[in-house]
């Protein structure tokens, strides 16, 4: 989500990688927008899912923990052209900056309520506030860093047990910092905060991937980065297995055999992303490592095509939400739907009413129309951005 890397030192395998996750995000936003219940329906839910919807939404999972990761090795690598104060101040006024953004420039998109009946915490609200706390603990060495970012990961799970008096201060606070799943605050009759991110949990993984910056240092050979990142991915694929095989600990929702084998697997794959598990954590951030350590060296056109979105995430994830929710517009006058309609009872989201969207095949058509519309606004952008250096560029 970061463009920390200076022009003449980027990392093409951190383009690439998140330009990778930034399409395959785009799929679910459409698959929420604009398939038929997509807002109402839970693919993973496996009494009423079926396995083309299930790993849909599945493969959407790798999105935000490899998005939050990346940005931790960002901050890293932006901390080697800053002093500590100097980086300080940077994470601390970007963090702010995409708490705003989230709050208003993506809850409009999320909503289309223009009166902000509902705002909505989601990614780049947890990226925001792990951006202010990782700026107030990079006075410490990386490694120290990097060591708090696993206990949140480890750790967090024991806190989704405790069960305190609802609507106590302990019982927000808990659910803010750490258990947040839907979760609904009202701020008056008319005014709700929709909260999906807890904080802790994602700051544990932008934690750790500011540890993981570190191997991007000059004294790393290119052979040796490869080799850490691969041994690293399959310490977290392993453990991955062994935890879900055991069944006990690091995922609120143990598998369960079903119907059939394939139902079983799917059961077996379907970790929590709302608070993010530790299971959840070990599977994602071991695909993203792979790549990381496959791809560093990478020359061939899909490449160069992920680097286009990968060098200008944040231009490219508000533009996406906002030509998904304009086509949303389109289809539900084009579908005969009403004015009188575009409000709907008890939902935060308006242009969604009951009967709305498409099937699940329409839906990738849509998906891969939004990615190809974007790509030439995107490559104007990074091109943009080679060539100037205007302070605010860093801000986007």
């Amino acid at each position: 989500m970061d463009n920390f890397v200076a022009r003449k030192t980027r990392i093409q395998s951190i383009d690439i990688l998140r330009g990778a996750i930034m399409l395959i995000m785009a799929l679910d936003h459409v698959r929420d927008f604009l398939h038929i219940g997509g807002q109402m329906v839970d693919p993973t839910d496996m009494r009423t899912t079926y396995p083309v919807l299930f790993f849909t939404r599945w493969i959407t999972h790798f999105c935000a923990p490899i998005f939050v990761f990346l940005s931790g090795i960002s901050a890293y690598l932006a901390g080697t052209r800053r002093t500590k104060q100097q980086l300080l101040g940077f994470l601390v006024k970007r963090g702010v900056w995409l708490v705003f953004v989230e709050l208003v420039i993506i809850t409009l998109a999320f909503s289309l309520n223009p009166l902000y009946n509902a705002f909505a915490l989601q990614v780049i609200w947890a990226i925001g506030m792990s951006m202010i706390l990782l700026g107030l603990l990079i006075w410490l060495p990386a490694r120290v860093i990097g060591l708090i970012g696993l206990i949140l990961i480890f750790g967090h799970d024991i806190i989704t047990n405790l069960k305190p008096l609802p609507n106590t201060t302990e019982d927000v606070l808990i659910k803010v910092l750490f258990t947040a799943k839907g979760t609904i605050f009202f701020l008056d009759k008319s005014h709700i905060i929709f909260d999906l991110y807890a904080i802790l949990p994602w700051t544990g993984v932008m934690l750790l991937g500011y540890f993981f910056g570190t191997v991007y240092k000059n004294e790393y050979s290119a052979a040796n980065r490869k080799t850490i990142l691969l041994y690293s991915s399959l310490t977290a694929l392993v453990l991955f297995i062994t935890l879900r095989l055991i069944n006990q600990y690091g995922d609120p929702a143990p598998w369960a055999t079903q119907k059939n084998s394939i139902y079983t697997f799917m059961s077996f794959l379907n970790v929590s992303k709302y608070p993010p598990s530790l299971m959840y954590c070990c599977l994602t951030l071991s695909a993203g490592l792979f790549v990381l350590a496959l791809t560093e060296k990478a020359v061939n056109k899909l490449a160069a095509f992920l680097k286009v979105y990968g060098s200008v995430p944040f231009f490219y994830y508000v533009l996406h939400f906002y030509l998904i929710r304009f086509l949303n517009v389109i289809v539900f006058f084009a579908m005969g739907f009403k004015t009188s309609q575009i409000i709907t009872p008890n939902t935060p989201f308006l242009f969604q009413p009951p009967g709305f969207g498409f099937n699940l095949a329409s839906v990738y058509v849509v998906w891969l129309i939004v990615i190809l519309l974007l790509y030439f606004p995107c490559r104007w952008f990074s091109n943009y951005k080679k060539t100037h250096t205007q302070w605010w560029l860093s801000y986007l």
